[in-house]
């Protein structure tokens, strides 16, 4: 699953990144890189951009980005230092 299906308030942890040269280090300076938590804080009123809080800053990102961005979905009720297999 991709970052852009992931619905808001809802949060992931990336898995992998599928980007390349320059996409890839922005994103890498943005801080996401596998193992990071993303949650989906809020998406614009036509859909694109969305708002994803990122290590304690909130980060607009483009479906296009976030269609690079591989994650794997947290259950709510579980804690966000464990990740389900």
């Amino acid at each position: 699953m991709t970052l852009d299906q992931i619905g808001v308030g809802l949060t992931s942890i990336v898995t992998n990144l599928h980007s390349v040269a320059a996409e890839r280090r922005r994103l890498l300076d943005l801080g996401i890189l596998p193992g990071t938590v993303i949650e989906t804080v809020m998406r614009s009123p036509l859909g694109d951009p969305v708002a994803y809080r990122i290590r304690n800053a909130v980060v607009a990102l483009r479906r296009e980005q976030a269609e690079l961005i591989e994650v794997q979905a947290v259950a709510p009720e579980e804690p966000l230092g464990r990740q389900r297999s």
